[in-house]
């Protein structure tokens, strides 16, 4: 049975769809069958491995208000073993239409269980948000990896986050673990970021993954690119990272 991991913080631009995506590429590339579920209405997981949102006639929206299957709305993408439930322009308004569902926190997860058996991982992307989505996302996963930005206001909005995965565990899904926490955007010259990586180290101890992921101008690039970093340029000290970090993940799974 496949492993579903939501990669989650309600703050934005902290590098979580970059993780996210390129955890996934690397994933497939190391021959594990990985499915990308893009939960996030501004749909970069989607636009990060070519696909254009705007286009789309089958998303993720179909899944959880249309009450329409997972594998109907699946695509293979550019990377093989990679598959993509992508998001479309209909996500936006996916929050409050699912308000009215009947149990409306399990809807993902009921579907994601149909397709479980067809892959090693499942990795969703969730917004930058505590919303119905999030929780939906959370509600499915096994556990959550959290990135987290190198900067001042890092662990800003971290207590809130926890205390939601607190209640989602008593209430909702009390299998739910943290997966883990990467450090992102990482800029070695800067004094800041080596204090704010000590903190971040002191609050999540062993649940830090060892492998920080830099500030990279190639790594920024690539989902202007329609690719995966390890696509558009493999060598760059960004996409060493990301396969570092998911070598990493891979090798705690085993031990698990």
């Amino acid at each position: 049975m496949g492993k579903i991991v939501a990669f989650t913080n309600k703050k934005g631009g902290v590098g979580k769809t970059t993780t996210a995506v390129n955890m996934a590429a690397y994933c497939a590339q190391f021959g594990k069958k990985t499915l990308l579920v893009d939960i996030d209405s501004q749909g970069n997981a989607t636009t990060a491995l070519g696909f254009s949102k705007g286009a789309l006639k089958k998303s993720v929206y179909n899944v959880l208000i249309e009450d329409d299957s997972v594998s109907a709305n699946t695509l293979p993408t550019q990377v093989q073993n990679l598959d993509i439930l992508p998001a479309n322009v209909d996500l936006t308004g996916a929050d409050v239409d699912i308000v009215y569902k009947r149990n409306r926190e399990q809807i993902l997860k009921n579907e994601l269980e149909k397709v479980r058996g067809q892959y090693d991982y499942i990795f969703i992307d969730c917004p930058p948000s505590l919303g119905l989505l999030t929780i939906n996302a959370w509600v499915a996963a096994d556990s959550v990896i959290i990135p987290l930005q190198s900067e001042y206001f890092a662990m800003e909005g971290i207590s809130q986050l926890m205390n939601t995965f607190k209640l989602v565990q008593q209430r909702l899904n009390p299998h739910l673990q943290i997966e883990g926490v990467v450090i992102t955007m990482y800029d070695s010259r800067a004094l800041i970021s080596k204090q704010i990586a000590s903190e971040i180290k002191k609050f999540f101890k062993n649940k830090l993954y060892e492998i920080i992921i830099p500030r990279n101008v190639r790594l920024a690039e690539a989902p202007s690119h329609g690719m995966p970093v390890m696509l558009y340029d493999p060598k760059c000290v960004g996409a060493r990272a990301y396969r570092a970090l998911t070598e990493e993940f891979l090798s705690k799974q085993k031990n698990k």
